[in-house]
């Protein structure tokens, strides 16, 4: 398999999860200036300090089967992840997560 082809095999934007309403453009993405409040959530990492991490899924529907309906999202490029969460103190992003219904994340500004 070609790096084109593993590239090509990833989402092109992802769907994160938002603790309010953020103002969209039409394709979903925050409009510019726009501040986004990112949902965090602890994890352990492999030396078992706990770390925050990113909540982003593939697809709209993935999100509103992992956290309902009602949840506010934004669209971010793929390539953008990085640059989107600088700052906000997230140490990764998981992708695709199944949470369980009592799943609590922390805001923080991305």
């Amino acid at each position: 398999m070609t790096s084109s082809e593993t590239a090509q095999a990833g989402p092109k934007a992802l769907v994160l999860p938002t603790m309010t309403e953020v103002p969209q453009g039409p394709d979903g993405s925050p409009l510019s200036g726009s501040t986004v409040d990112v949902i965090l959530v602890p994890m352990a990492g492999d030396d078992g300090e706990e770390r925050l991490v990113a909540l982003a899924f593939t697809s709209i529907p993935l999100l509103v089967e992992a956290m309902g309906e009602g949840q506010p999202w934004v669209i971010i490029p793929t390539e953008e992840i990085g640059k989107a969460l600088s700052g906000s103190g997230a140490s990764a992003v998981l992708i695709d997560p199944q949470l369980a219904d009592s799943a609590e994340g922390e805001s923080t500004r991305g």
